[in-house]
């Protein structure tokens, strides 16, 4: 009975205790910098843990290559306004965000989203006030 009370209150303590975030480290797969791409909308998958985008948009050479953005969380997003309709294929956008670190990947952070056509914006500064 003695070793039952403890662990019994262990494991209420665990379990009832705060919440725990994991998550994967950005830092291990997007460099520091910040980079801006121009391109349109091919698909938008509206999911957890992450929003994807992808979008036709050139490189530093001013090929165009198909790039995947990763977006915030749709638990995230929706509490910011976006939904699965907010942006369609066909949009034009301009993404402002961290690269990857192997550039042949074409992946991208996203830390603000403009839509130019109608001023649509969104940015990781605004979602965290």
């Amino acid at each position: 009975m003695k070793r039952i009370v403890p662990t019994v209150l262990l494991t209420g303590a665990l379990l009832c205790g705060g919440t725990a975030y994991a998550h994967h480290s950005f830092a291990a797969t997007y460099d520091k910098s910040q980079m801006s791409l121009e391109g349109e909308v091919l698909q938008f998958v509206y999911r957890n843990p992450h929003a994807l985008l992808q979008i036709q948009a050139p490189d530093a050479n001013r090929q165009l290559q198909r790039w995947t953005v990763e977006w915030e969380a749709r638990g995230q997003l929706d509490h910011q306004g976006v939904t699965s309709m907010t942006l369609k294929p066909g949009d034009r956008v301009v993404i402002t965000g961290n690269p990857g670190k192997n550039p042949a990947d074409h992946w991208l952070r996203a830390q603000s989203i403009v839509r130019p056509k109608d001023g649509w914006k969104w940015s990781i500064a605004a979602s965290m006030r």
